[in-house]
């Protein structure tokens, strides 16, 4: 059960312990100027490579633009889904038996009203072998409270139902809600399971992120890399990121056959 999932952590630092208590932590300045000019620059490539196409392989979302299936799309996305420090947190959350889901861009277009739902993703609640998503929001532009920052209820990952079976307006600011700001090149570890969504983006700015959502081996991959990912990029990847992205399980194999997971709010 979830306190199975919370027993695992074990010497815990700051920001695992935060993790485990609030249901997110925020690590500033994780990514390197260099790396986050690296990753701004190919997202702004690849949307003006993929115009109206953007994001197709996943779904589209009014009021944000979308690019998916990134691991295909540049070894900046891959090295940020290899990172260390944030694999040791996404273990935290959901144990060592993991795997990447899916990894996007959303962009929240300038004066939109890019609010989102509050939701978890996927629509999972924990079971009884604990939690099984955990999300990474990658911070491309600075989260201000005017541009479209997360919104995230503390604690909300241990309430034992979803949102939506509770709360008559899913948008409605929820009491116990904070926004998570920060500089860009800040990363968010999230889990999943907590009540979560993107704001309105009121200002004359796009605002980007990276979103690297995980899940544990068990749970269908909401998109199905060994699918999207074409045969040169497979067949380039280290042992380490093909047991991530789950190219050589069977039992993954037979979760996706039935289609992918899917979004916690985009159905």
């Amino acid at each position: 059960m979830v306190a199975q999932a919370r027993n695992r952590i074990s010497k815990m630092d700051p920001q695992r312990a935060q993790l485990d208590d609030q249901g997110f932590t925020a690590l500033p300045g994780f990514m390197s100027d260099e790396m986050l000019e690296r990753m701004r620059a190919r997202v702004d490539e690849l949307f003006a490579e993929e115009g109206e196409q953007a994001g197709s392989e996943f779904r589209r979302e009014e009021n944000a633009r979308r690019l998916a299936n990134l691991v295909d799309k540049g070894e900046i996305f891959r090295e940020a889904i290899a990172s260390a420090p944030i694999l040791a947190l996404v273990e935290a959350v959901l144990g060592p038996e993991f795997k990447l889901s899916s990894l996007n861009v959303r962009s929240a277009d300038p004066h939109s009203n890019s609010l989102q739902p509050l939701h978890v993703d996927m629509g999972l609640l924990p079971d009884q072998r604990g939690y099984a998503v955990c999300n990474t929001v990658w911070m491309l532009d600075d989260f201000t409270e005017a541009n479209g920052a997360l919104r995230v209820v503390p604690r909300s990952h241990r309430f034992g139902h979803r949102p939506q079976d509770v709360l008559s307006d899913l948008n409605a600011v929820h009491p116990e809600e904070i926004l998570v700001t920060g500089r860009a090149g800040t990363v968010v570890v999230m889990n999943a399971h907590l009540w979560h969504g993107g704001t309105a983006n009121r200002t004359d700015r796009e605002r980007r992120a990276l979103h690297g959502f995980f899940c544990r081996r068990d749970i269908v991959q909401q998109q199905y890399q060994k699918k999207l990912l074409r045969p040169a990029t497979q067949d380039a990847l280290s042992p380490t990121l093909r047991r991530l992205l789950a190219l050589d399980d069977p039992l993954n194999d037979q979760l996706c056959a039935s289609g992918s997971g899917q979004s916690g709010f985009l159905k």
